[in-house]
C-alpha cells in the first residue's frame, strides 16, 4: 500500500535533518537553501509493540513489521507557485504525496540562518500556505475557463461543477485551505478530482530545541503554532530532529537509556510515525504462525476480502473466509487454542470490517 507523506518547509527549518532521523539515509543537511533539490523517499518502520508482544508469544523465525513512506521536498520560499527557487518542482513533487508533514522551526540558534532573518512559526506556515493556495487558485482557474461556457449554456454538470469551483476559488481568495471548505457529499467527488494541494491532509511538526523535548509545551513558539493548528484542525507533533538523528544512530539497548535520560517514554519520530499512519487513514493487522509473524497495512473500514488482498491479490479472489482473534484476546487469553476455548476466535466472511489489531488467518480457494 504505496501511501506517502511528504515533509515540507521553509529552507533551514530542520527538514532534512528529520528525513536523515526518520530513514537513517543521509540527506545532505546543509546550512544553505535548496540542499535537497530532488525529493528524498525512504521507507521506515511504523513502530507497533503490538507486534513484539505477539513475536514474543509465538516466538516465529522471522518477524516483519510494516512500513510506511516519507519524502523529503525541498524547502518552500516565497513566490514558488511563481517559480521562485525552483518552486514549480516542489509543488510538482508535493502533488505526488498523500499527506503533509509541515516542519515548523520552534528553536532559536544564531548558527543556523532563517530565510526569513528570524524566527516566527506563525509567518512560516501562512507563507508556505499561501503559496499551496496560489497554486490551488491557478488550478481552479483553468478549470473554471474550461466550465464557465459550458455552465452557462445550461449543461447540467458542468453547472453542477461551476458552483464547486466557485466556491473553492471564493474561499481560496480568503486564505483558506480547501481541506477547511464544507461541500455536499455529492460534491465531493468533483472536488477531489482536482487533486489540490490544500486539500491534502496535513499536520505540523514543531522542531523544538534539544534541550525542550522533556518541557516542550514550555516553548512559547509552539503554544502559536498549537492554537493555529486547532483553528485548522490539524494535528502538531514536537520534536526536536537533532536529537532524533542523535537517537537513529542507536541500537536499541541504547536508545531506551537515551531516551529515560531526557524523560521521554518513545521517541518524537516514534510519535510522528504513529500521527501520519492515522493521518492517512491506515491501520494494522497481523498474520502469525511459526514461520513468520507480520504486521500488514490496510485502509481503515476495508473489508475482509479487500484486506486480505493487501497480501495477494489472490487471496482478495478466491476469498473464502477469515479466521480471526484480536490482540486483546491472543494477550489475555495466551495462546490460539486458549483464545478458541473461551469462544474467542471468530470466522468472519465477506463483509466484516477488519479491525485495528487483528490477526488473521485467510482461508481462499483460485
Amino acid at each position: 500500500m504505496a501511501l506517502t507523506a511528504g515533509i515540507v518547509g521553509l529552507p533551514n527549518v530542520g527538514k532534512s535533518t528529520l528525513f536523515n532521523a526518520i530513514t537513517k539515509a543521509g540527506v545532505e543537511a546543509a546550512n544553505y537553501p535548496f540542499a535537497t533539490i530532488d525529493p528524498n523517499v525512504g521507507v521506515v518502520e511504523v513502530p507497533d509493540k503490538r507486534l513484539s508482544d505477539i513475536t514474543q508469544l509465538i516466538q516465529p523465525k522471522k518477524t516483519i513489521p510494516t512500513t510506511i513512506e516519507f519524502t523529503d521536498i525541498a524547502g518552500i520560499v516565497k513566490g514558488a507557485s511563481k517559480g521562485e527557487g525552483l518552486g514549480n518542482k516542489f509543488l510538482a513533487n508535493i502533488r505526488q504525496v498523500d499527506a503533509i508533514c509541515h516542519v515548523v522551526r520552534c528553536f532559536e540558534d544564531s548558527n543556523i540562518t532563517h530565510v526569513s532573518g528570524k524566527v516566527d512559526p506563525i509567518d512560516d506556515i501562512e507563507t508556505i500556505n499561501l503559496e499551496l493556495i496560489l497554486a490551488d487558485l491557478e488550478t481552479i482557474d483553468k478549470r473554471i475557463s474550461r466550465v464557465e461556457k459550458l455552465a452557462k449554456s445550461k449543461d447540467k454538470e458542468a453547472v453542477a461543477e461551476y458552483e464547486v469551483l466557485l466556491k473553492l476559488k471564493e474561499g481560496l481568495e480568503n486564505n483558506q485551505l480547501a481541506n477547511s471548505i464544507e461541500f455536499y457529499e455529492e460534491q465531493l467527488p468533483m472536488v477531489n478530482n482536482l487533486f489540490l494541494l490544500t486539500r491534502k491532509k496535513m499536520l505540523y511538526v514543531a522542531n523544538i530545541g534539544e534541550e525542550e523535548v522533556s518541557d516542550s509545551e514550555s516553548n512559547p513558539y509552539l503554544k502559536q503554532v498549537r492554537a493555529l493548528a486547532s483553528e485548522q484542525g490539524a494535528e502538531v507533533v514536537p520534536v526536536s530532529a537533532r536529537l532524533e538523528e542523535e537517537i537513529a544512530e542507536l541500537d536499541d539497548e541504547e536508545k531506551a537509556i537515551f531516551l529515560e535520560d531526557y524523560g521521554m517514554a518513545e521517541s518524537g519520530l516514534d510519535r510522528l510515525i504513529q500521527h501520519v499512519y492515522s493521518l492517512l487513514g491506515l491501520a494494522t493487522y497481523f498474520t502469525a504462525g511459526e514461520k513468520e509473524v507480520r504486521a500488514w497495512t490496510f485502509r481503515q473500514g476495508m473489508k475482509a476480502p479487500q484486506a486480505a488482498g493487501v497480501i495477494h491479490s489472490d487471496f482478495e479472489r478466491g476469498f473464502i473466509r477469515a479466521e480471526t482473534m484480536s490482540y486483546n484476546d491472543l494477550m489475555q487469553y495466551g495462546s490460539e487454542a486458549a483464545v478458541k476455548e473461551h469462544g474467542r476466535y471468530r470466522s468472519e466472511g465477506k463483509d466484516y470490517i477488519v479491525q485495528d489489531g487483528d490477526i488473521m488467518l485467510f482461508r481462499f480457494n483460485v
